[in-house]
């Protein structure tokens, strides 16, 4: 091979190396995950997964659902209640404008689920009532209040368990959302108040860079 073969089959090679790359870039666009993106919507990733008690809780249909039934699917979990004056009602409306900025195929592998840290009051009954208002296809689980609190410890989400004694109590707890992989395990949080606008952009490229 004289040296022009050789700087042409060098050249080539290199051409085509770049043309590769920049097809696997094209390819990959929206699945490669950026922390400080994900950071700038909220979204923060946790550097391992935790595990998730399976605890078995009842959802507003009255089903016993368990969170190992729950795998599959991303899932975001909050902890709130259906009496909840203020953080509540805003989360959810605004978890319902997220939806609706979402592509088809991730609201399909995305479940916002409403766990009740007022079981006194959140029957299967009326948590189907109120999450009907919103329209936006969310599950909500109620059960043991000991059960519901072990759940939100494990996933970083506390709350302070209410005085069911007094009237009209309300209950302290946040507004952040525990991320939830199909695998099952704590991936991470969303904090509140959401940022749907910059949401609707990240979730995606969080959910398909797992395929």
């Amino acid at each position: 091979m004289t040296r022009i073969q050789k700087t042409v089959f060098i050249l080539v090679a290199l051409v085509a190396l770049v043309i590769g790359l920049t097809v696997y870039k094209v390819l990959n666009t929206g699945q490669q995950l950026d922390t400080a993106d994900l950071l700038d919507a909220g979204i923060v990733i946790l550097p391992q997964g935790r595990d998730v008690p399976d605890l078995t809780l009842t959802n507003q249909d009255g089903e016993a659902v368990s969170m190992e039934q729950l795998e599959g699917r991303w899932n975001l979990l909050f902890f709130g209640y259906t009496f909840c004056p203020d953080i509540c009602p805003a989360t959810l409306a605004e978890l319902r404008q997220l939806r609706g900025k979402l592509p088809e195929d991730i609201n399909q592998r995305l479940q916002p689920v409403l766990v009740s840290v007022d079981p006194e009051r959140d029957t299967p009954e009326q948590l189907k009532k109120y999450l009907d208002y919103f329209g936006a296809g969310f599950i909500g689980l109620t059960g043991p209040l000991n059960d519901i609190q072990t759940l939100a410890n494990a996933v970083g989400v506390p709350f302070i368990p209410a005085d069911t004694s007094k009237e009209n109590y309300t209950v302290d707890h946040g507004g952040n959302l525990a991320l939830i992989g199909p695998d099952g395990r704590l991936r991470g949080f969303v904090r509140g108040p959401l940022r749907t606008e910059k949401l609707a952009e990240q979730l995606p490229v969080l959910i398909r860079s797992e395929g």
